[in-house]
Formats: C-alpha cells, structure tokens, sequence
C-alpha cells in the first residue's frame, strides 16, 4: 500500500524569546502514514504535532528533512490538490453565512457552479448545519464553526484530510457526530490524519497513532499493537452487602448507600467475589474488566520520556 504521508527526519528551529534564542521544535522525526488508514498524531502541548502539520502544508519551511504527499514533494502545489485541511483554530469570515463561505472555498478550486451548489448542499447535511447555512458566522458557536471548518476541508473532495483538533469545543453529542464522519472517510477510501488530546477518541477510530514528545517520534504502531488486552483489574459493583462483607478479598473504592465498589487486582479472586455475593444474598450490579488504555501508553510515554 502506498504512502499518502511520508516524512522523514523532519528538523525545525525557531529563534524565541526577547533575545531570540534557536529552540530546536522537531528533532528529526520519521513516519508514514498509508493510503486509506486513519492515523492519530499525539503529543502534549508544545510537542511539535501543530509545527509538523505547518511544514506538511507548506506554511513553514522545514529546515532539513523530506516531505512526500500522495507520492510528491510537498513543495509542489500539485501535491496539496487532493488534500482538505481543519487548522486547530480556523479564521471566518465572520459576516459570511455558512453558505457563502462554503461557496467562496469552492470557487477558489475552481468548481463548477452546478457541482457548487450540489456539493455546498451536501455538505451542510453531512455537518449538520442545514438549518443554519444562511446564518453569519458570527452568530456561531465554537461547535458550529468547527462544523464548518470541517465543511470547507471536504469542499474539494480530497483525497487526504488533515485535521488539527477536529473535536476541540465539541459537545459530547457534537463529537460523536464528527467521529462518525471521520470513520466515513475511511469508508470512502480517504486518509485522515489528525491531531486530539481526547484520547478516547483517537482510541475508538485509529488505525496508527505516533506520539511525539519534545520533538522527537517515541513511540508508532496500530493500536492492537500497542495497547496490551491484559487485564490490569476488575471492577464489582455490588448492592445490598455491606463493604466489609469483602474484606481481604480487594479494595474497596467507594461505598454509597447500599452499593459498593470493588476494585479486584488478583483475576482468580473474581470467582470468589462472584460466588460470595451469590452466598450472602446480594446482587451483582456490573463486572468491568479494566484493560490498558491509549490514555494509560500516553501517560507513561509522556511522564518517562
């Protein structure tokens, strides 16, 4: 499969500070990212992933390294014609409607004005935004522009989507919506690379993920590779038995009214919990395997590194 992202030893300075000093931002990174595949870029605040997507797009200079998109160097305009992008904070033209907007990016690639106005159409449904297309931008919220952003990325149909904090100020429901999208890309054949610190999210959609930390790649793999499927604990939520009734048996994390619960770390003591609930008359609520977590790799990488 080729690569629709492919960069390597990608380095950076900037020069910071009142008495500008060069501070090294990327430190030689290297990763690809497949046609097809969603693929997660992870790292804390002031990592380098918004500096990475800056170079990838043109809008800085690396200062060494290579840069391919879809098989072309990415100093080619040519190379970013099939590609949609979602800045972490996109700037509006805040008197526009959604609708205008929408047709103002297609008229800068050239679309024609039937397939404009089919597409424009189709994109406010996908979004959810049909009923506020002929509302300013002014009038909406951070969600809302955030749906419009990502309107504008998919306006010339592309080939790979590079989406820099595509669920920052989304509501629970709103991110739901816009994971949902994401997953119909990978439906459609595209590439989707993005940026989140929502963990869970990257977790349920991912293909890959990297994750830099002070500029450099420390950790890259799909998913099923990196998060182990061992079983770090288990949680019993159990009612109607008193918290001492588990005494020896795990630790007890909370007890409120007639529930409590259990955190179990020895996997041959949940029969033995299961069966005593079962003997002193009380009633298994929930039983929750707790396996590793993207969040629990992250947190470790970061703090170690």
């Amino acid at each position: 499969m080729a690569d629709a992202i492919r960069i390597e030893n990608l380095q950076k300075k900037f020069r910071i500070g009142f008495i500008p000093k060069p501070r090294e931002i990327l430190k030689g990174i290297t990763f690809s990212v497949r046609e097809g595949e969603t693929f997660g870029y992870l790292g804390p605040n002031g990592a380098g992933k918004t500096t990475t997507i800056k170079c990838l797009l043109g809008l800085i200079h690396p200062d060494a390294g290579t840069i391919e998109i879809l098989g072309r160097p990415h100093t080619q305009p040519r190379s970013r014609e099939a590609l949609g992008f979602l800045p972490e904070n996109p700037y509006f033209y805040d008197y526009l409607t959604a609708r205008e907007f929408l047709a103002f990016t297609a008229d800068l690639f050239g679309i024609g004005r039937t397939e404009k106005g089919e597409r424009i159409a189709r994109l406010l449904k996908l979004v959810g935004l049909e009923r506020a297309a002929d509302l300013p931008l002014r009038k909406y919220s951070r969600g809302m522009l955030q749906r419009a952003g990502l309107a504008q990325a998919l306006v010339n149909d592309p080939k790979l989507v590079v989406l820099d904090e595509p669920l920052g100020g989304m509501d629970p429901l709103g991110r739901k919506e816009i994971r949902d999208i994401i997953v119909r890309f990978k439906d459609e054949g595209k590439t989707v690379f993005f940026t989140s610190h929502i963990l869970q999210d990257i977790e349920m959609i991912c293909d890959r993920v990297a994750i830099i930390v002070g500029g450099r790649i420390v950790k890259e793999g799909g998913l099923r590779d990196l998060v182990s499927e061992k079983v770090l604990f288990t949680e019993v939520t159990v009612s109607g038995l008193p918290p001492q009734t588990f005494s020896g048996l795990g630790e007890c994390v909370s007890a409120q009214g007639d529930r409590v619960l259990l955190k179990l770390y020895d996997e041959a003591r949940v029969d033995e919990v299961v069966n005593l609930i079962h003997d002193r008359k009380g009633r298994l609520i929930a039983l929750s395997p707790r396996t590793e977590t993207l969040e629990d790799i992250f947190v470790d990488t970061v703090t170690r590194t």
